[in-house]
């Protein structure tokens, strides 16, 4: 990750400090991995609709690939019928704090809700930016579809 903040990142908001609870809260209840140890479920996820409400997922990994946490928690709040996201994070479990999005999710994200701030490290502790600046020079997947 780079040295440098995004020029439209902002320090956390108790609205998103309660939305890295709630994905530390799913994560904490659910993993199958002691500390130190592999497992399915290791990370979790929050988002939060326009209208407020919270939905939250948990990741599914298999050596053949799996949804991120990120990816489990959009599909919950699509399944609920939420259709506009104000913000989104990811925890480790076991204390390990918010992460930073993985390639395919941050793509996901730029592609499908390029708005969605997307809460994650900064050089100087936990900011949240536009999932739209989290690629610079991304694929631009709307652009190529006929």
């Amino acid at each position: 990750m780079s040295n440098t903040a995004s020029a439209s990142a902002t320090t956390l908001t108790d609205d998103e400090r309660a939305l890295i609870e709630a994905a530390r809260t799913t994560i904490d209840a659910t993993t199958d991995a002691g500390p130190d140890e592999d497992g399915v479920h290791t990370m979790g996820a929050a988002v939060r609709a326009s209208d407020g409400r919270v939905f939250t997922g948990v990741n599914v990994h298999h050596f053949t690939g799996g949804p991120c946490a990120e990816l489990v928690a959009l599909g919950a709040a699509r399944a609920a019928g939420a259709t506009g996201l104000t913000h989104i994070v990811a925890v480790g479990n076991h204390g390990r704090g918010v992460k930073s999005p993985c390639g395919r999710d941050r793509q996901v994200l730029a592609d499908l809700h390029p708005d969605v701030r997307v809460i994650l490290p900064g050089p100087d502790g936990l900011v949240s930016v536009p999932a739209r600046e989290l690629l610079p020079f991304a694929f631009d997947h709307r652009s190529e579809q006929v």
